[in-house]
């Protein structure tokens, strides 16, 4: 049976057909394991081998403990706390705004790489990066509910920011619905959940979100073509660079999450941080859902296997980043 003194954390990034080995090795072992992974194709497969046999040692195998993908997660599920609790039903439109200031990340450049090349020799990776259940438990049980596009154009609420696509949203949103299906849908099985970056207000928010559209389309597009990606090496950082001390210290993240619920009731959650997102914050991130795994064994939800941080570290969490600096605040609308 897995004890809480013993965790394993890895990043997985481009190397990940280590990764999967540690999985399978802790999983074997009873061991808990974390990861830094935004790749949906990793944690796909780790779920396919090693989740049963986590279950069955006790092992908690929990991915996307950064920025990707601890805010988002933890915000819904606070949202659906709340939620529950005014009686208000389940969540039904959810919607993240992303800002941030931080630098780029070689070793996440690498693995867009990397997938970009996947996605274009292989079928199976192009069919499961647009499945919006891709993460699922039992994708045959999803409901028909049709989600946002992770790759959208720009975009304004009534009263907010304009915005463009988040380039987390595609490995966020997954991780996402699969806490919800890993709950038996507590969330809903109505929930739409998207996630956009904000751009500002007025004409220079929406000429910034058109320019950040299309760059981020023109750059997945470069990366993809052996010629341009060649022209991209030269001035992208490479893997193991990233900002300097400085830019490190300096950065932060506010995602702001609207969800309506059944009973047409609002909440909005904020979920904010200093620090480089990808990494000072993440850091932190990284950091307290270890010492979770470790120290907060009997506090933590029952569940085993392949797990989200909502699912297998839940409101604990939430209290030790807390207690670490970060932001978790509910607020009802209405």
């Amino acid at each position: 049976m897995a004890t809480g003194t013993r965790v394993l954390f890895t990043t997985v990034g481009p190397y990940a057909k280590y990764g999967l080995s540690v999985v399978k090795a802790c999983a074997r072992a009873g061991t808990h394991y974390g990861d830094l992974t935004g790749e949906v194709s990793f944690v796909r497969e780790a779920i396919d081998r090693w989740d049963a046999l986590a279950r069955s040692t006790g092992a908690r195998i929990v991915h996307a403990c950064g920025y990707d993908s601890v805010p988002s997660d933890l915000a819904v599920l606070l949202l659906h706390q709340a939620a529950q609790a005014d009686g208000a039903g389940g969540l039904t439109e959810v919607q993240l705004v992303a800002r941030a200031k931080g630098g780029f990340s070689g070793g996440t450049i690498e693995s867009m790489r990397g997938q970009l090349d996947g996605m274009r020799t292989d079928p199976v990776l192009r069919s499961l990066a647009g499945d919006p259940y891709s993460l699922s438990p039992d994708r045959t049980a999803e409901p028909a509910t049709r989600q946002p596009p992770d790759l959208g154009w720009i975009s304004r609420s009534d009263d907010g920011p304009w915005a463009a696509p988040f380039i987390m949203a595609s490995a966020n949103t997954r991780i996402v619905r699969r806490s919800n299906a890993l709950q038996g849908w507590a969330y809903g099985r109505s929930l739409r959940y998207g996630e956009v970056m904000g751009m500002g207000r007025g004409p220079v928010g929406a000429v910034t979100a058109g320019a950040t559209a299309l760059g981020l389309r023109l750059f997945g597009a470069a990366l993809a073509l052996p010629l341009t990606r060649k022209l991209l090496d030269r001035v992208l950082p490479s893997p193991g660079a990233g900002p300097s001390e400085a830019a490190r210290r300096s950065g932060w993240f506010r995602s702001q999450v609207t969800a309506s619920t059944e009973s047409g009731q609002r909440y909005r959650a904020i979920a904010a941080g200093p620090g480089d997102p990808g990494y000072a914050a993440t850091a932190v991130m990284a950091g307290e859902t270890a010492l979770s795994l470790a120290l907060d064994g009997d506090r933590l939800p029952p569940a085993t296997g392949s797990l989200t941080p909502a699912t297998a570290l839940g409101n604990i969490l939430v209290e030790r980043l807390r207690e670490a600096g970060h932001t978790y605040e509910i607020t009802s609308l209405t």
